[in-house]
C-alpha cells in the first residue's frame, strides 16, 4: 500500500555461504567474497580434499586466500570455500571520547597526539608515539627504542619525594684513556682524544655541547709503584669550547709536582647541556 516517507530497507542481509573457484595449476592466490579474520574461519576443499588451515592455505588482509601449492587445473570448479565465520565490520573508538581499559597489548604502532596517562603497567611490543604528556604511575616496560622529544622529561626520585630531569642528569660525554699516548680504551660521545703534550690531552665531542660552561670530572690511577700520586685537572691553557676541552695530568712526588704521562688509566666525564 502507498506510504509517506523514505523507502523501507532490508532489515536482514544474508552473506554468501560459499565461494567456488577453478584452479589452473599455477595460481595460488584467490580473492574471497566475504572478509574473514582467521585461517580457521573458512573450510576449504580442493578436488574433494579438505585443506588444513595455516598449512595448506592462509588468509591475509581478510579477503586474500593463498595456497601453499597451486591447486590443480580443472575444466570446472574444483575449489570450494565455505564461510564458517565472517567479519561484518570493525568498531572504531570515537576520537573525542576517553578510552578506559583494565589492560591492553599493542603489537603495532600506538600513536597519541594528545596526553596519555597509564595508572598500571604499560607494555608495548611495537612503537609508541605520544604527542603530549605521557604519565605512568605504575611500571613501564619498553623493549624497543625509546625517544623522549621533550627536554623537560622527568622521573621520580628513589625516595619518591621529588622528580629529576632525565636529560640534565645524564653524563654527556666520557672517555677512558691509558698510557703515555692517551689511547682510548672506551668512550661515549667522544670523537677523539688528542695527546697534545706530556701529561696533556684534549677530548673532542661527537655531538657538541650547547655552551662553553659545563662541568668536568676527572680521575686517574697509577700502578701503585710508590713513586707518587697522579692528579688530573682541567687544562686552563686550553679554551673550553662547545666542541671539546683539555685536561692535564700531574704527578706529585715528595719533592715536586710536574706534568707526567699516565702509567695506567685516566678518565674524564662531562655533565651539562648538549646543543
Amino acid at each position: 500500500m502507498p506510504y509517506i516517507g523514505n523507502p523501507a530497507v532490508d532489515r536482514f542481509t544474508a552473506t554468501k555461504a560459499a565461494s567456488v573457484y577453478s584452479g589452473d595449476g599455477s595460481t595460488v592466490a584467490f580473492t574471497l567474497e566475504n572478509s574473514v579474520g582467521a585461517d580457521e574461519d573458512i573450510l576449504v576443499s580442493v578436488d574433494g580434499v579438505v585443506q588444513e588451515p595455516s598449512v595448506a592455505y592462509a588468509v591475509s588482509s581478510g579477503t586474500t586466500l593463498t595456497f601453499t601449492a597451486a591447486p590443480s587445473s580443472n575444466s570446472g570448479n574444483n575449489i570450494f570455500v565455505y564461510y564458517l565465520f565472517t567479519t561484518i565490520g570493525t568498531v572504531t573508538h570515537p576520537a573525542t571520547s576517553a578510552l578506559s581499559a583494565t589492560s591492553g597489548t599493542f603489537s603495532t604502532t600506538l600513536a597519541s597526539t594528545g596526553n596519555a596517562t597509564v595508572g598500571g603497567t604499560f607494555a608495548s611490543t611495537g612503537n609508541a608515539t605520544v604527542g603530549g604528556t605521557f604519565g605512568v604511575t605504575g611500571a613501564t616496560t619498553l623493549t624497543g627504542a625509546t625517544a623522549l622529544g621533550n627536554t623537560g622529561s622527568t622521573v621520580k626520585s628513589e625516595g619518591g619525594a621529588v622528580t629529576t630531569n632525565i636529560a640534565q642528569g645524564l653524563a654527556k660525554q666520557w672517555s677512558r684513556v691509558s698510557g703515555a699516548g692517551m689511547s682510548v680504551s672506551d668512550s661515549f660521545n667522544t670523537s677523539s682524544v688528542t695527546d697534545s703534550a706530556t701529561g696533556k690531552a684534549a677530548p673532542v665531542f661527537t655531538s657538541n655541547m650547547g655552551g662553553t660552561v659545563y662541568n668536568t670530572v676527572f680521575g686517574g690511577d697509577d700502578k701503585q709503584d710508590g713513586g707518587g700520586v697522579f692528579v688530573v685537572n682541567i687544562n686552563d691553557a686550553v679554551t673550553q669550547a662547545t666542541t671539546g676541552y683539555g685536561f692535564s695530568v700531574k704527578k706529585q712526588t715528595a719533592s715536586a709536582v710536574a706534568f707526567a704521562d699516565l702509567n695506567q688509566n685516566g678518565s674524564s666525564t662531562v655533565f651539562g647541556d648538549l646543543a
